[in-house]
């Protein structure tokens, strides 16, 4: 009876032990799905290739308003741009580069979409300066982005480094998630199937418009 007495307690503080790793090992697991498509850095993202389905989700236009990616790919064949925000040069460049492009993606039957984090007051103050004419898209909770496997986690040393050029991410999209895309390109048909894709981790690199000609002309003779 006293042997008996004796490891009760042991047992009950096993049971109380495994019981406390099993509701940390739940909590884990609940946390898994908000990391869902996040890299670690822009090296490791796992973008959606040239055959699968394009991701689909709700973004916002300029003014606010909501918008079904999927309704637009089914509107018409899209060009699909992936930018860090108005507050990158690089992107900023990039995108000047398109205004060029875009009239012979039109003739081709294209529309074009460039989606960032940027929150939609941000997207009109960018297009007022610059005269953008296709539509700019606000992916702030980075939905999207992460759908498509381009979403990584921005580190602390690289935050404050933004802090320091008076780059304030949160402020841009209004999300503390403290997370870019990895610079990309897609071009989608009207099923929703991505055609081409081209993405770097470097974002100083970019597609240039010639090669994003060159790739839209492939995908619309198919």
């Amino acid at each position: 009876m006293l042997k008996r007495t004796s490891i009760l307690p042991v047992l009950l503080f096993a049971i109380a032990g495994c019981q406390g790793s099993s509701n940390d090992l739940r909590k884990r697991a609940a946390d898994l799905p908000s990391q869902a498509g996040i890299a670690a850095s822009a090296e490791e993202v796992r973008p959606l290739k040239v055959g699968e389905p394009a991701a689909t989700g709700i973004l916002r236009k300029p003014l606010g308003e909501s918008v079904s990616v999927a309704s637009l790919y089914a509107a018409k064949p899209t060009v699909l741009i992936f930018y860090r925000g108005a507050w990158c040069p690089y992107c900023t460049e990039h995108l000047k580069g398109l205004i060029e492009a875009e009239a012979k993606l039109i003739a081709m039957g294209f529309q074009v979409l460039a989606v960032s984090p940027d929150k939609p007051s941000i997207l009109r103050a960018a297009s007022k300066e610059h005269g953008y004419a296709y539509q700019l898209l606000s992916d702030s909770d980075m939905s999207l982005a992460k759908s498509f496997g381009l979403a990584f986690k921005v580190d602390d040393e690289t935050l404050m480094k933004y802090k320091g050029y008076g780059i304030d991410l949160e402020r841009n999209s209004g999300m503390d998630h403290h997370l870019l895309p990895v610079p990309a390109v897609y071009v989608i048909d009207q099923d929703g199937v991505i055609q081409f894709a081209h993405w770097d981790p470097n974002y100083q690199k970019r597609l240039s418009m010639n090669e994003l000609l060159a790739a839209a002309e492939r995908a619309a003779k198919k």
